[in-house]
């Protein structure tokens, strides 16, 4: 279904009540087909941002790998903490649309994709809808020293989201399942699986942090933290195929290049 009129993503997550401004925009629609092409991301000028050590697995894998550096303490203390960690992933230009590469830092030997369930916020802070998103991560340089936690997190294709973005005001259930696959060479290389209900932290408490002293004009994506992290021995390769899937949404798919 085609939207009517002029609707965008910016209007949508600028929208008073996006839910009813997409439920109108569509209810007057006209039918489509499905695109031939690549799928684009559900992204127009929207910043992407993360939560961090939402989940126990998570916890335990930054603690391990910041040991050497005198950070695991670090970890340990956001996990129980009120104050979640909230960092800057991306910009419109640096994501990935489904299908297209997402990229593996020139500069590091230890890449992983973090798989999380990514929450549509509108300009005024409301919870309306979700995605899939993919916080690439490399494990060597955060490991190295924290303070090098945005160069671990943010460069060109570091993140992708999609396919959809499911536009509703009801969260996913805690038994919501997240999926992740990595195929190497028609092989799965590692496959790992969680539920929403791992995370911690409440997610409009997420949202609620987020958009204290901070304002987003054009709205923002929030990812929710990862809680399926490859072992210790394991990194991407170029040629990779990572396929992450939570329904509703789908499978959001991208090779490694």
């Amino acid at each position: 279904m085609r939207p009517a009129g002029d609707f965008t993503i910016d209007k949508l997550f600028a929208a008073a009540d996006p839910c009813a401004t997409a439920g109108a925009s569509f209810a007057d629609g006209a039918e489509c087909p499905l695109p031939s092409g690549e799928l684009r991301a559900p992204i127009q000028s929207q910043e992407i941002w993360a939560a961090g050590v939402t989940y126990l697995r998570s916890k335990s894998a930054r603690m391990a790998e910041s040991k050497d550096a005198g950070g695991g303490t670090f970890y340990d203390r956001v996990y129980d903490a009120d104050r979640p960690e909230l960092f800057f992933k991306g910009t419109p230009h640096r994501v990935a649309a489904p299908g297209t590469g997402v990229r593996l830092r020139s500069d590091s030997n230890w890449n992983v994709p973090e798989p999380e369930l990514t929450l549509a916020v509108s300009s005024s802070g409301r919870i309306f809808g979700y995605t899939i998103g993919n916080d690439m991560s490399s494990r060597d340089i955060e490991g190295e020293n924290p303070l090098y936690l945005a160069q671990a997190k943010v460069y060109d294709r570091s993140t992708a989201i999609g396919p959809a973005l499911v536009i509703t005001e009801e969260l996913p259930l805690p038994s919501t399942a997240i999926l992740l696959e990595i195929r190497r060479k028609g092989a799965v290389a590692f496959a790992g699986e969680t539920t929403i209900s791992q995370i911690r932290r409440s997610l409009p408490s997420l949202a609620e942090w987020l958009f204290r002293d901070n304002s987003f004009p054009y709205g923002t994506y929030l990812m929710t933290g990862t809680g399926i992290v490859p072992p210790d021995s394991f990194t991407l390769e170029p040629g990779d195929e990572i396929r992450i899937t939570i329904e509703p949404v789908g499978t959001l798919v991208n090779p490694v290049m």
